[in-house]
C-alpha cells in the first residue's frame, strides 16, 4: 500500500479516536451533570477509565447484556439524562437492534449511541467481531442520525453535536489509528458534507478510517493528471443529497470507499440519491463479505481500499464513462 503514498502519508502521525470521544466527553460531563456514561462491561476498550475516575457515580456498567443497556439508557433519558451507550459496535448493534429501533429512534429518546471499534478494527477477531453491517442497518431506522467520523478531530465535534442534539444518535469511534484529516476548527453539522480536495474529473466519497486513503488516491491521481474531488461524508443519515447530486453533475463519476458493507452503508445512501437526481456511473467500494481474519490495514486493501485500489477504482470508472 505505501509503495506510492506522499511523504505525508508515510509520515503522518496517527490517533486511536477513542481518545478524543472521551477526552471530549469528560469535558462536557463537566459543564452538564445530565452526562452519564453505560457501558456492557467494556469501561477499558472503551478507553472511559478516565470518565469513570472524574464522574464514579455517572458511569453505569450492566455488563454484558447489550439489549439491557439500552433499555436502560432509555429509562436514563426520560428521567432527563444524557447518556453515552458505549460498547464494540459489533455488538451494540447486533444484539441490541430491536431496542435501538424501539427505545432510541420509534421512541426519539436522547440516546447517544457510541460503537467502538468498528468496521474490521478487531480484524484478527474474524467476522463475528467485525462490524462491517452496522452503517446499513442503522440507516435504515427513521428519526437516527448516523455519524461516522474520520479523525480525532471529527470525532470530537461529533460528540459536542451529539451532546447538544436532542434525539437519538450513532456515532462510530474508531480504534484503527487514523492521520487527522480536518482542520482544528471543522465542526460537525448532520446532513452536511465537507470538500477536502477539489477535482471536476471524478469523485471520491468516504468517511471513517477510509477517508485518508480517499484523499492519498486523490493526491495520486492529480500527479496523472486526473482531477479527484473528495467529499468527506460523515454524516450518512441524513445524507447531504445537494453535495451528491453537485459532485454527480460537475464530475460525471462517483466513487465511495467505506468501512462498511456498501450494500445500505454509504455506498447505496449515494447510489440512491444519484439515481433519484442526476443519474452517472457509481462504484461502490467496502467490504462486501464476511471478512477472513487479517489486520484491518491488511483488510482494508484487500476489498479494494488502499489509496492505489481506490485510484484504480475511479481509473476503472472514468474510462467505462469515456468508452
Amino acid at each position: 500500500m505505501t509503495q506510492r503514498l506522499a511523504p505525508r502519508w508515510l509520515e503522518a502521525e496517527t490517533f486511536d479516536c477513542r481518545d478524543a470521544f472521551v477526552e471530549t466527553l469528560v469535558a462536557l460531563a463537566s459543564e452538564d451533570p445530565r452526562i452519564v456514561g453505560v457501558v456492557n462491561d467494556s469501561v477499558g476498550s472503551s478507553k472511559l477509565d478516565a470518565f469513570r475516575t472524574a464522574f464514579p457515580d455517572r458511569l453505569v456498567n450492566v455488563g454484558i447484556a447489550e439489549q439491557d443497556m439500552v433499555g436502560m439508557a432509555a429509562g436514563l433519558a426520560g428521567g432527563g439524562r444524557i447518556p453515552f451507550v458505549s460498547g464494540a459496535a459489533c455488538f451494540l448493534t447486533a444484539r441490541a437492534m430491536e431496542q435501538i429501533k424501539v427505545d432510541a429512534a420509534y421512541s426519539r429518546n436522547n440516546l447517544k449511541l457510541c460503537g467502538m471499534s468498528p468496521g474490521v478494527a478487531y480484524g484478527e477477531l474474524g467476522p463475528t467481531h467485525h462490524s462491517i453491517e452496522d452503517v446499513a442497518w442503522l440507516r435504515a431506522l427513521d428519526q437516527l442520525v448516523v455519524v461516522v467520523p474520520a479523525d480525532p478531530v471529527e470525532t470530537a465535534a461529533a460528540i459536542r453535536w451529539a451532546a447538544a442534539y436532542e434525539g437519538p444518535v450513532f456515532v462510530r469511534v474508531s480504534r484503527t489509528p487514523v492521520p487527522q484529516v480536518h482542520p482544528a476548527d471543522h465542526t460537525f453539522t448532520p446532513g452536511r458534507a465537507t470538500v477536502l480536495h477539489e477535482g471536476d474529473d471524478v469523485t471520491l466519497v468516504s468517511n471513517g478510517t477510509v477517508l485518508w486513503r480517499a484523499l492519498a488516491a486523490a493526491e495520486q491521481l492529480a500527479a496523472e493528471g486526473i482531477g479527484a474531488r473528495v467529499l468527506s461524508m460523515a454524516s450518512v443519515s441524513p445524507l447531504d443529497t445537494a453535495a451528491v447530486v453537485q459532485a454527480a453533475r460537475e464530475t460525471g463519476a462517483l466513487v465511495t470507499a467505506e468501512e462498511s458493507v456498501p450494500r445500505g452503508g454509504l455506498g447505496g445512501a449515494v447510489a440512491e440519491a444519484v439515481v433519484a437526481h442526476h443519474p452517472v456511473p457509481v462504484r461502490m467500494l467496502g467490504v462486501d463479505a464476511f471478512a477472513p481474519t487479517g489486520s484491518a490495514g491488511y483488510l482494508l486493501d484487500r476489498y479494494g481500499m488502499s489509496p492505489e485500489g481506490i485510484a484504480r477504482a475511479a481509473r476503472e470508472l472514468l474510462h467505462r464513462r469515456r468508452s
